[in-house]
């Protein structure tokens, strides 16, 4: 069977006389990789498309996100009233990044991610939704707030709503771009090359000239479940250029261990996982072996309001809240937070706070009403109305609990539901078989919150922050509850959950500069060596700096994958 294996792979993949096998070879098949194939094969070239996973998982965790895509003064915008500009955008992106490791100096390791970022910022307000516009991606009218900073204008966070849910989420993001390929291969200008697992980076005389590894066993493995790592053969593929663009190390919790900063407090024991564990970061190693620079390795970005799934697709498996303003939020010894750790306001800010506890979880404590107006789960599968395009089925979130909510509270071990607040302390405490949640103390935080509820007025800053949503009419009309006391037994029951580290993105990654060439340590390209997506920052290294807008994750893929798709084609042109 191994032989066989290396006698599929032995003769060139476009003809028998060709000095290379491809003019490119792209490794990684999720959205950063599919949208610089793309651009390779409108430019007339030959792509090898290769993939550790089976076909099942192309598109990689593009597939199973939200679809939240980051616009500015978009029609969606301007529909809801929204005053955004560029002069804005940037403003909030400067000090949501908080770049300051040599942004002046071109061996600094945010040099070229400043760059990046700029130009991001730049084509967010600018081309970014024509283009997708015409290929047929469609955005879902309200546009949400994320990241609501809570600080100074020249802080972190959105100044105004931005993040713009795709119609069909992160599978239609996804699509256009499996198309495009697609076509390609049926035209002969792309060969997949499913489990083909790159061990080595090939170098000639100074030049990347192609890739080295092993040819893993044929799996039948649905996607995002783990495929088997069983070799049957070698291979070596020959091309002018390689693009990287494997992902990061979000499934890989030593790596994440290993490169936890200290700002953000000790690292967790526990975490839940919120990629499949194909996510693992081997690339970034091996690409830095062929002589490219990681930079920024301390920067991720991992959320505090992670569920375990009661149905898991991979192992240790995490779905994480998308929670509205209202919600109390406390600790693992039930003291409530402070600004700016108000649900959906500075997530790496809270993160530190929870870490800072020496415990792995806090609680969220609500009513069912919040539950109802408020709760939102991240991922494509968690939101069949959107994902499937069902118009009614998104109605019915007009009326009743989204059904995937519905189940977490019903089957899900994070979530205790109680008609009065003694049942709720004795249920928070069940959970974590601990005696942490004081009753008296919980119910004299609650009465204090609550009765800062009386007036339209209030200097507890969470609840002026839910006033201040409740005055943007997206949030007063899908994502904000009316401003209610939590012991209001009219609300519906009590609901508290426990809420999970659960990892997720990578910031830093290999340096790059605008044209997605990978940089030596001395800041000079690679020849013949690119990368985009997570793998390289999301662009230069660290596009998003310390901290993220959101809804940016998927963007940075879109845009890194195209500017390093042109710019290999350009540097492949005969």
């Amino acid at each position: 069977m191994a032989a066989t294996a290396v006698a599929q792979v032995a003769s060139p993949a476009f003809g028998a006389a060709a000095a290379y096998d491809a003019d490119a070879i792209v490794v990684g098949g999720g959205l950063a990789g599919l949208v610089a194939t793309s651009e390779l094969v409108a430019a007339g070239r030959k792509v090898l498309l290769l993939d550790q996973e089976p076909e099942a998982s192309l598109g990689g965790q593009a597939f199973w996100s939200f679809g939240g895509l980051f616009f500015v003064d978009s029609a969606e915008q301007r529909l809801m009233g929204i005053k955004d500009s560029l002069d804005l955008a940037w403003q909030d992106w400067q000090g949501t990044a908080g770049f300051d490791r040599g942004v002046d100096d071109p061996a600094g390791q945010d040099y070229w991610a400043a760059k990046w970022a700029r130009a991001y910022v730049e084509f967010a307000a600018g081309e970014k939704r024509s283009w997708l516009s015409g290929l047929g991606v469609q955005w879902f009218p309200l546009v949400g707030w994320a990241e609501r900073g809570g600080g100074l204008a020249t802080g972190h966070g959105n100044s105004v709503p931005r993040f713009h849910v795709t119609w069909g989420t992160g599978p239609a993001v996804m699509e256009p771009f499996e198309k495009k390929v697609r076509a390609g291969v049926a035209a002969g200008k792309v060969v997949f090359k499913f489990r083909h697992r790159v061990d080595e980076v090939v170098k000639t005389g100074g030049a990347v000239t192609g890739v080295r590894g092993a040819i893993l066993e044929p799996s039948t493995a649905a996607r995002g479940t783990p495929s088997s790592r069983t070799a049957v053969g070698t291979f070596e593929l020959r091309a002018p250029v390689v693009i990287v663009t494997s992902g990061g190390i979000g499934a890989n919790h030593d790596l994440i261990r290993q490169n936890w900063p200290a700002r953000l407090g000790k690292a967790p024991t526990k975490m839940i996982t919120g990629v499949p564990a194909h996510v693992d970061g081997r690339m970034l190693a091996i690409t830095q072996t062929a002589g490219g620079r990681i930079v920024n390795p301390d920067r991720m970005w991992h959320y505090t309001e992670g569920l375990r799934n009661y149905a898991p697709i991979w192992p240790n498996h995490g779905i994480r809240i998308l929670p509205g303003p209202s919600s109390l939020w406390l600790d693992a010894n039930g003291k409530r937070f402070s600004a700016p750790d108000f649900p959906g306001y500075d997530t790496l800010h809270t993160l530190g706070t929870i870490t800072g506890t020496g415990y792995d979880y806090s609680w969220f404590v609500a009513t069912q009403d919040i539950v109802d107006a408020e709760f939102a789960l991240s991922g494509s599968e968690q939101n069949p109305d959107l994902t499937n395009k069902n118009v009614w089925q998104l109605l019915s979130r007009i009326w009743q609990t989204p059904e995937p909510v519905q189940k977490f509270e019903k089957y899900g071990e994070d979530f205790v539901v109680a008609n009065t607040l003694p049942e709720l302390v004795a249920g928070m405490n069940r959970i974590t078989g601990t005696n942490q949640i004081n009753l008296d103390d919980l119910k004299k935080q609650i009465d204090a919150r609550d009765r800062e509820i009386d007036n339209n007025y209030s200097k507890d800053a969470q609840v002026m922050g839910i006033r201040n949503a409740l005055s943007y009419i997206g949030d007063s009309l899908s994502r904000t509850a009316d401003a209610h006391k939590l012991l209001d037994s009219s609300k519906g029951p009590l609901v508290a959950v426990r809420l999970n580290i659960l990892t997720r993105k990578t910031l830093g990654g290999l340096q790059t500069n605008l044209q997605g060439q990978v940089l030596d340590a001395a800041g000079a390209p690679i020849p013949g060596l690119y990368a985009a997506g997570e793998v390289a920052g999301f662009g230069g290294g660290g596009v998003h700096g310390y901290r993220s807008l959101e809804g940016t994750f998927l963007g940075g893929c879109l845009f890194s994958g195209r500017q390093a798709g042109r710019a290999a084609a350009a540097a492949t042109a005969s």
